[in-house]
């Protein structure tokens, strides 16, 4: 894969993982107990429903992610390789998408894009 679709896909990737999680903590954090004590479904019902079609779109693109950096699909032990399953379900646990993007940055996608001839970006804060 060439480096431009190569970042192409793993910043869609890094955007949705950031906007999924943002979600999922703000329904699971303050639309749910909203919900509970204050009988308000606001954000519940919007913010849960967002979450939700980013979630589907999330899926999409972070498949396509994992197969243009090389993380395993199948296992020999298992039908299905553990690593992909946990970046596919990052989305449902709050705060777990954070913790995921990052790992599979330092792990293939830091390397994938080496490969390419497009280094990875350095943050700016993060030298």
């Amino acid at each position: 894969m060439h480096a431009q679709s190569l970042r192409l896909v793993v910043g869609a990737y890094r955007g949705l993982a950031w906007l999924t999680g943002v979600g999922i903590i703000t329904v699971f954090f303050i639309g749910i107990p909203l919900q509970i004590w204050a009988h308000n479904l606001f954000i519940v019902k919007y913010v849960g429903t967002a979450h939700g079609i980013l979630y589907i779109i999330y899926l999409v693109v972070a498949f396509a992610m994992t197969r243009a950096v090389g993380v395993p699909l199948f296992s020999p032990v298992t039908i299905v390789n553990w690593r992909t399953v946990i970046v596919l379900a990052a989305g449902t646990v709050p705060v777990l998408t954070f913790y995921v993007e990052r790992w599979v940055s330092r792990q293939y996608i830091a390397p994938a894009l080496a490969a390419a001839g497009g280094a990875p970006r350095e943050h700016p804060v993060l030298r």
